[in-house]
């Protein structure tokens, strides 16, 4: 085995397409023939952004000129510094030749030169193989190469459109309890009046909601880097749906937003956080509620919603199940201590 591993230029089409063909590829293999994946374009939009955020490197795997794979280094420039997140796709039929550990060993290598301690790194598998993921190829894999199961996921589904009635009679049976908050809905980027108390419940979202043994750190909040993925968004031609609840003194006490695709048609569910304080009000299925009602409206021909959510988080699975969702896989975040 000669494994050739080069850097692409996000520009170059040829390039970033047999990288998303890789990647693509291996993800289905292991996941099925409908698992959801990034497109293409929104894979290159990312690419090709100018991050504040974080800095952004792809890789092609070739042997003997043939490309095998692809690999992708996200280095956080901003919070959690001390962060490697690392990506290896070697297409099924160049599998059990080495090269997905020489990659692996190339990205922890780039990682711990630009002063990263902890890579992290995600897998998914069939939910009927259970939290562990023993016996899938990703999970196996990472499993020998020495990351650990740090945090384990559901992937929850919710075929659209909602049960007729449905979101009726829960906004019905809550409106007791979040009477005393405003709830408030938009498509699009997070209105100029509410976009710094949103920002703010939105950088606790990652140690307030369960983080079983990843190391992370709290984020600071920063309109810049909301509005920087806001304008991604509109390069990749997705649309954000947001619901807040709003306190008494025009703070955020809830959270929701969901990120519409145009390419594959699903909506995909992103933070949703009550603060502390506010908890106990029915807040989080009020802005759920709130926000899938306005999917509908606005894109009736949507297909589905997909969430993850922390096997642990038995609260916001069951609200889930009472929206209708239900399990359709599941997904390991794995983590490795470089130093």
């Amino acid at each position: 085995m000669t494994l050739e591993i080069s850097r692409i230029d996000p520009f170059d089409d040829v390039a970033v397409d047999a990288w998303w063909d890789a990647y693509a590829a291996a993800e289905r293999a292991d996941r099925g023939r409908d698992a959801v994946v990034w497109s293409r374009e929104e894979s290159r939009s990312e690419l090709q952004q100018e991050s504040a955020i974080s800095e952004r490197r792809a890789y092609l795997l070739r042997d003997g000129g043939t490309v095998v794979g692809s690999a992708s280094l996200g280095l956080p420039l901003k919070d959690n510094t001390h962060v490697a997140h690392l990506a290896v796709s070697v297409h099924p039929g160049n599998r059990r030749r080495g090269h997905g550990s020489a990659a692996l060993s190339f990205l922890e290598l780039e990682a711990k030169a630009s002063g990263r301690t902890t890579a992290q790194a995600s897998t998914s598998w069939p939910f009927g193989l259970g939290p562990d993921g023993t016996g899938s190829p990703g999970r196996e894999f990472s499993r020998r190469r020495g990351y650990a199961l740090a945090l384990g996921d559901v992937q929850n589904r919710l075929p659209l459109p909602v049960r007729p009635g449905l979101l009726e009679r829960i906004e019905a049976e809550i409106a007791g309890f979040v009477a005393g908050y405003r709830i408030r809905s938009w498509a699009g980027p997070i209105p100029d009046d509410v976009v710094e108390s949103w920002t703010a419940l939105d950088a606790t979202l990652e140690t307030e909601a369960p983080t079983g043994d990843l190391d992370i750190e709290p984020q600071k909040p920063d309109v810049d880097s909301i509005r920087e993925v806001e304008s991604l968004l509109v390069a990749q031609r997705r649309t954000s749906l947001g619901t807040i609840a709003l306190a008494a003194d025009g703070t955020a006490a809830a959270y929701t937003q969901l990120v519409l695709s145009a390419d594959d048609g699903n909506a995909y569910q992103w933070g949703t956080l009550v603060r502390a304080a506010d908890r106990g009000h029915r807040l989080g299925i009020a802005v759920k509620v709130a926000n899938l009602r306005m999917l509908q409206h606005e894109a009736p021909q949507a297909k589905a919603v997909y969430t993850y959510n922390a096997e642990s988080n038995a609260h916001m699975l069951a609200v889930n199940t009472l929206l209708g969702f239900r399990p359709s896989e599941r997904m390991g975040e794995l983590q490795k201590r470089l130093a």
